[in-house]
């Protein structure tokens, strides 16, 4: 089956990315993805307008969190009739750190080689210079070592732009709301033994500063979220 052949869909949580947003969606191949679904959580810019202006569909989440937007899009899916569900998602965020136009080789493993998820790795790709702090490739780093070392599963990234079967992705009945989603995700892919990948992603300074790394106690809580997911899921 090729991607002409299947509904992929993609979603994009977003929290104040007016200056971003247009941006990543004038990036995504519109021959690759049919429904772009750009979940407002909470923002108090123009990111909802600025979504619906470029063409996506915008769902608001006001309860704040990575996790309480993704779910958000995932809920908007599950309310479409089965034939209309999609087969494949591709999550990727809002501040224009990804390169869309990668979408086409993130799915292509699902598409060619039967894969069920697949992590853009930031860590096996191409990244600009300061696009990425300190504490945040040593916190992958351990956070991937950790997931190697309980679950015999290696990855090097916790990325934010994957991609996953549709069906798959329901198995998963995913629940985190804030930052322990990426981690959710590739853990209970692991202990579910399903097969998955990574291929290498390009990535740069996003626009805007980050709620998450930007910030001294974002980082703290993310971190410590992150952990606490791993553990909490042995």
């Amino acid at each position: 089956m090729t991607s002409n052949e299947l509904k992929i869909d993609m979603i994009i949580p977003a929290f104040n990315e007016e200056n971003a947003v247009d941006k990543v969606l004038g990036d995504i191949p519109s021959d690759l993805i049919r429904e772009v679904i750009v979940c407002n959580n909470g923002s108090t810019d123009r990111t909802p307008q600025v979504a619906k202006a470029a063409g996506a569909t915008v769902l608001d989440e006001p309860q704040k969190g990575y996790g309480h937007a993704c779910l958000k899009g995932i809920e908007y899916l599950k309310n479409k009739p089965e034939e209309l569900q999609p087969d494949i998602v591709v999550f990727i965020d809002g501040d224009y750190s990804d390169y869309p136009e990668e979408a086409h080789q993130l799915v292509e493993p699902i598409i060619k080689d039967g894969a069920d998820l697949v992590i853009g790795s930031r860590a096996m790709g191409k990244l600009e210079k300061g696009s990425m702090t300190p504490q945040q490739v040593f916190g992958n780093w351990l956070a991937t070592n950790l997931i190697k070392l309980f679950y015999n599963y290696e990855f090097t990234d916790l990325g934010p732009f994957r991609a996953i079967r549709w069906d798959k992705l329901l198995e998963l009945e995913m629940q985190d709301k804030t930052y322990g989603w990426t981690v959710e995700m590739q853990v209970k892919a692991a202990k579910a033994k399903m097969k998955c990948c990574e291929i290498p992603v390009t990535y740069r300074v996003r626009i805007g500063k980050s709620k998450v790394s930007g910030t001294v106690k974002g980082t703290i809580l993310a971190g410590h979220k992150i952990l606490w997911t791993i553990f909490k899921l042995l």
